[in-house]
């Protein structure tokens, strides 16, 4: 366990879980992320790949009710569908993200509802929309990981065919954690839950860069006088030959 942060009062926290056998091989891993604002942070990561999967559960609960009650997204392919029916049903951990299936496509819901159920299927379409949005928080620095062996399995995460997975002789356990996050932090439920919107946020920062390299463009009236705008504090005009006037009512150029 790797701690960065220790948990804080008044602010919010989830947990993303991957699942492996605890026979030496993958590591079972997973990641406590600081989400009251952006841009998110790792705050502490486990893994160990000797950890048997009836005991991970509680070394899950113990780590999300240190962290204020985290909610848990938990991966179900395989092993974790034990892991996480253990977490609920005998340790009886309450902020476990639960999701629906409509039209093909997996979402996180409030857990209401015959066809919910705990944790998230890693099904190719999740996993190809978690990297995208893992890769777009990275690249906008809204989410900061300082977490050397997250950085090292990134750095060994390769597209193969039509999906993303560990080069050969790597592990992918920790980042596949990353990009579980990638895919909770796209879901409505998750904007609404923290009141932080992923995409509305990447889209103002790209917006905001867009506009700053933008050359303003000025018009000039037909009778002479000069017409401009004022950004910056400069006043911006589109012919020099109005400079000299502009200097002489104070302004800058």
């Amino acid at each position: 366990m790797d701690i960065y942060e220790e948990p804080k009062e008044n602010r919010f926290y989830a947990i993303t879980v991957d699942t492996a056998r605890g026979i030496g091989g993958d590591y079972s891993a997973f990641v406590v992320f600081d989400i009251t604002e952006m841009p998110y942070k790792v705050v502490a990561k486990y893994r160990d790949n000797k950890i048997a999967p009836m005991l991970y559960p509680e070394v899950v609960s113990k780590v999300g009710k240190d962290y204020n009650n985290a909610y848990v997204l938990v991966e179900t392919n395989d092993i974790g569908q034990q892991v996480v029916q253990i977490l609920h049903e005998e340790i009886e951990y309450d902020n476990i993200f639960s999701t629906v299936t409509e039209k093909g496509r997996q979402f996180v819901s409030p857990g209401f509802g015959r066809t919910t159920k705990l944790g998230v299927t890693t099904s190719k379409q999740v996993k190809r929309q978690g990297c995208f949005a893992f890769k777009s928080l990275m690249e906008e620095q809204k989410l900061l990981c300082f977490d050397a062996d997250i950085i090292h399995e990134m750095s060994t995460f390769v597209e193969k065919g039509n999906t993303y997975q560990a080069d050969e002789g790597y592990h992918d356990d920790c980042v596949m954690c990353m990009v579980l996050f990638g895919w909770l932090s796209a879901n409505p439920f998750f904007k609404e839950l923290t009141d932080v919107n992923t995409r509305e946020g990447l889209y103002n920062q790209q917006m905001k860069s867009i506009q700053q390299n933008l050359t303003p463009f000025v018009m000039r009236k037909s009778n002479d006088e000069p017409e401009g705008e004022v950004i910056g504090g400069d006043y911006w005009l589109l012919d020099e030959e109005y400079a000299k006037k502009v200097q002489e009512l104070g302004l800058k150029f």
